[in-house]
């Protein structure tokens, strides 16, 4: 008999799923980077100023 010199195959399915955790942790590292970046860039309610109408639009019975 003669012996096959091919690669044995791999398991198409483990690559499949290999690469999908790859990209799962992928969007995760970016999604806790715009988390961290939003945070640094909030403004706390403390240091906002209270919007008052435009006296044009207010009507003085």
């Amino acid at each position: 008999m003669e012996r096959s010199r091919r690669r044995p195959r791999r398991d198409h399915s483990a690559e499949v799923d290999r690469g999908e955790q790859i990209q799962a942790a992928e969007r995760e590292a970016a999604r806790r980077r715009l988390l961290v970046q939003a945070e640094a860039d909030r403004v706390p309610v403390e240091e906002t100023t209270r919007a008052v109408p435009d006296r044009r639009w207010r009507r003085d019975d």
